[in-house]
């Protein structure tokens, strides 16, 4: 087969598909010759068809149907890096039996929800800033906050170059707050609340799109369900 034909699976998604890396870095792979159908070096667009074999810098790939999506409850201290020489790294401290990565990070002084999965194909999709995909923390600052610290919050304020997008945010007490983010920018809520003349004392992520924390003890793990999969994945 020649693997450009119109039925088939997408080259890049295929590669994906084998947790090998995410759809993006496929396409790389891709141009840089690095990659074959049948001994054939491989074209961007190419579609991969029911018998081909895909073969990566050499090494024989195929997808893996039984993709893995599990939701952690991060406690402070944990590093979200895949880097073994790092002692806090998350993936030593869940010792999960197969190479799983973290969909983007949190900050190793905050805690709470991050997603792990082997699904390459989902990464870049799920951390795209255009998609806004929703992201709930729960937020405590070191001095009572006013109706001001909310509005300003909420409009967005100066960071990195640009104005935050606008949020919702939530009281939750007079130092305590809920904040729904469509964005994340490096340390946004910190850095929000910094250039407001607050400073974050604990930082805690309660919800990503479909996707709560719950009751999901610090340090312990679960697969999500298949409904918070349905969604995660849709237009995947």
């Amino acid at each position: 087969m020649s693997g450009t034909d119109n039925e088939g699976i997408r080259l890049n998604k295929y590669i994906a598909s084998s947790g090998l890396c995410s759809r993006r870095e496929a396409d790389t792979l891709i141009e840089n010759g690095k990659v074959k159908i049948n001994g054939v070096i491989a074209l961007q667009g190419s579609k991969v068809n029911p018998g081909d074999i895909v073969e990566v810098s050499g090494r024989k790939i195929t997808p893996d149907d039984d993709m893995i999506y599990i939701a952690f409850n991060k406690p402070l201290g944990v590093t979200c890096t895949t880097d073994r020489r790092d002692p806090s790294n998350i993936i030593d401290y869940i010792g999960f039996d197969e190479r799983i990565f973290p969909v983007g990070r949190l900050d190793k002084n905050s805690s709470g929800l991050i997603l792990l999965t082997n699904d390459g194909s989902i990464v870049n999709k799920l951390l795209r800033a255009e998609n806004g995909h929703e992201k709930e923390y729960l937020v405590t600052v070191n001095r009572p906050y006013d109706k001001a610290f909310i509005n300003s919050m909420e409009s967005g304020v100066p960071l990195l170059g640009q104005l935050t997008l606008p949020c919702r945010i939530k009281p939750a007490g007079d130092k305590t707050f809920k904040i729904i983010l469509r964005q994340g920018l490096n340390r946004q809520i910190r850095r929000m609340c910094e250039y407001l003349g607050y400073r974050v004392t604990r930082l805690k992520r309660i919800r990503f799109m479909n996707v709560m924390l719950g009751d999901l003890e610090t340090g312990k793990w679960r697969y999500l369900t298949a409904e918070e999969k349905k969604d995660l994945l849709k237009d995947k």
